[in-house]
């Protein structure tokens, strides 16, 4: 069946219940009881029920949910006529003391009896179908967000991180720096918002900014010159949203793989351009760093893909390296 990939039936079940319907709607009626002639009628009923059962498969939707009075359902009780009546006229050839219309409405009324009761026991059984898997993907997009939330934590929990951070706040300490308090609120506004926000799928653009200006303001303490961030973003997409914990995920690759001094700056950029959410960072690649296959990229990857159905586009050329972010809106997902 077209659907054999999404909606696996047993071949086995399909015949058994095509001959346990023959068998039931061709129960004998009045006497006299004529074995042959039953026979044939089971047989008939049985191979119009196999057609009904491959048929109605075969239409089953591809996907999600499908009304139950449907161009499909319409179409098949039609096609049921057609081929009830074809074999009504062999079933005439074999008995023809019958008078042909009653025998042939008899059979139309059983071959309509049988077509529905196909497709209701098909379309009960796709939408069951269809409603687990959709609970399995649920369940999975949420381990994967999980998974990405978990990882986006362990980045900056990660004991480089604490320690260069700590390490920076005691060289402030040290040389008495007027900034270290600032230092601390700003280390602990980070660690605050990070903890606030974990749980979350989404965030309002705003805020994941708020959140990278206060990850910004640690870098830059630790970098210095090394380092500058542009925001340029339209009106629109401030109100749009980004998944937790992107845009942090994205300036840590930018310091991951590329010199970031005074004596060669990092500069990143975030800045709109048509549905898209621009980062870009100028490429001075550290020495056997690449951009490929890194598990960042891959989590930012997969959570617009389950939330949005969209994926995010690389682009890299010689001097520049670019992530695009398909822009969230909230009727997007709501």
């Amino acid at each position: 069946m077209k659907n054999q990939r999404m909606l696996k039936i047993p071949v086995a079940l399909s015949w058994s219940g095509a001959l346990c319907l023959g068998i039931l709607a061709s129960m004998p009626g009045h006497p006299p009881f004529n074995g042959w002639e039953w026979a044939v009628d089971v047989f008939i009923a049985t191979l119009f029920s196999l057609f009904a059962w491959y048929y109605n498969g075969y239409n089953l939707p591809d996907f999600g949910p499908s009304p139950f009075f449907s161009t499909r359902l319409w179409k098949g009780l039609l096609v049921g006529v057609v081929v009830m009546m074809v074999l009504a006229a062999l079933r005439q050839l074999l008995f023809p003391q019958y008078d042909f219309p009653s025998m042939s409405l008899l059979l139309e009324l059983r071959g309509l009896l049988i077509n529905l009761v196909v497709y209701i026991f098909l379309h009960l059984l796709h939408r069951g179908y269809t409603t687990q898997t959709a609970i399995a993907e649920l369940e999975r997009a949420k381990t994967q967000q999980l998974g990405a939330q978990l990882e986006s934590l362990r980045q900056q929990v990660n004991p480089d991180f604490l320690f260069s951070n700590l390490q920076t706040l005691q060289s402030m300490v040290v040389v008495q720096d007027k900034n270290a308090v600032d230092f601390i609120v700003k280390l602990a506004d980070f660690y605050r918002l990070s903890l606030e926000h974990r749980k979350k799928l989404l965030l309002p653009a705003v805020e994941e900014i708020e959140m990278l200006r206060a990850y910004m303001h640690l870098l830059k303490a630790r970098l210095g010159k090394g380092i500058s961030l542009e925001i340029q973003l339209s009106e629109a997409h401030r109100q749009s949203f980004i998944p937790v914990f992107t845009l942090q995920l994205l300036l840590e690759n930018c310091i991951k793989h590329n010199l970031a001094s005074p004596e060669h700056p990092l500069h990143v950029s975030i800045y709109s351009e048509a549905d898209n959410i621009v980062v870009q960072n100028n490429l001075q690649l550290k020495p056997s760093s690449e951009y490929s296959g890194r598990p960042g990229l891959q989590h930012i990857n997969e959570r617009y893909l389950h939330i949005l159905r969209q994926t995010i586009q690389l682009a890299r050329d010689d001097h520049f390296f670019r992530v695009q972010l398909p822009v969230i809106y909230k009727n997007n997902y709501s």
